[in-house]
């Protein structure tokens, strides 16, 4: 493989959000198919606080990384996307910095398919997220 451009974010925090992102989709599934239970809206109630819960706990994550680390994971969606190549990494990091502002963490947790970008994007970089799972 040719050498990769060098990621200001770390593999591990990617993955993390990777995951904290299949988490909440996966909760709201979840309980979305115990929508048949006597209680309808009880059920929703709870999956909009469990989806809600999730997300800020996401976007708290999200907000936390420094402005190259959030233009790195723009960037990375973006890739995963199919909005760019690798080759054209640079360009595509040059206007994810350009995008920046302070919505970023609301912009990715707002994305459908979060989660499956990323993972598609860091692939690209030679990453695998079973590569960073921690065994039970």
């Amino acid at each position: 493989m040719r050498n990769a451009p060098n990621l200001s974010i770390s593999p591990e925090k990617v993955f993390f959000i990777v995951s904290k992102a299949r988490q909440s989709e996966g909760s709201a599934a979840e309980l979305d198919s115990n929508s048949g239970a006597a209680d309808d809206d009880a059920v929703h109630g709870l999956e909009d606080l469990s989806k809600r819960t999730d997300r800020s706990e996401l976007a708290g994550f999200i907000r936390d990384l420094n402005v190259d680390e959030q233009t790195d994971l723009v960037a990375l969606m973006w890739l995963g996307r199919g909005d760019g190549d690798l080759d054209g990494w640079k360009d595509l990091r040059a206007e994810a910095s350009r995008a920046h502002n302070n919505r970023t963490a609301a912009y990715l947790t707002g994305t459908p398919m979060l989660a499956d970008y990323l993972e598609e994007a860091l692939s690209q970089f030679g990453k695998s997220f079973e590569d960073f799972e921690q065994p039970l």
